[in-house]
């Protein structure tokens, strides 16, 4: 079954799914700022837009466009800016 999630007063929407790839979230991200915290290791990936992200452990922010994708280790937190209306697939492990 699909489950739908939302986050930060419906700025944030994700629809979750498993597959052969394993546990995901496709999801939405409307113009803010957000931190979100980790309980697996998290593969995100742009898919349209762009996400100005803070890893874990970092002092520099660094803009991810469509295509490019970045790891978060299990147990973190990170920061994201977002300018514009930005998709993203999520895959955990």
């Amino acid at each position: 079954m699909l489950a739908v999630n939302e986050y930060f007063d419906g700025k944030v929407k994700s629809i979750g799914l498993n597959n052969a790839s394993g546990k995901n979230t496709v999801g939405v991200m409307d113009i803010g700022e957000y931190e979100f915290g980790t309980s697996t290791v998290e593969y995100m990936t742009v898919v349209s837009g762009a996400l100005n992200v803070l890893l874990p452990d970092s002092d520099t922010w660094h803009l991810y466009g469509a295509g490019e994708t970045f790891i978060v280790a299990a147990g973190k937190k990170f920061k994201l800016k977002v300018a514009e209306q930005t998709a993203y697939l999520c895959r955990y492990e």
